[in-house]
């Protein structure tokens, strides 16, 4: 994993806890918050994901390359 996913997950930790306490304490704006947050981190996650595969796809290939 690197820094993008690790941050990604905890956005959506951060956005699920938001929206149970917005839930518990009937503050919409605190679950609505959440909700945003949740989603960014699940954006930040994905972007992550991609630029690791990509990595991992450009070593794969400057391995052959070697052969």
């Amino acid at each position: 994993m690197n820094k993008d996913e690790i941050d990604g997950k905890a956005d959506q930790i951060k956005g699920k806890i938001k929206q149970a306490t917005g839930d518990l304490t009937d503050d919409q704006r605190l679950h609505d918050e959440g909700v945003a947050d949740e989603a960014a981190g699940d954006v930040q996650e994905g972007f992550g994901r991609g630029r690791r595969k990509v990595g991992e796809a450009i070593e794969d290939i400057g391995e052959k390359l070697k052969r």
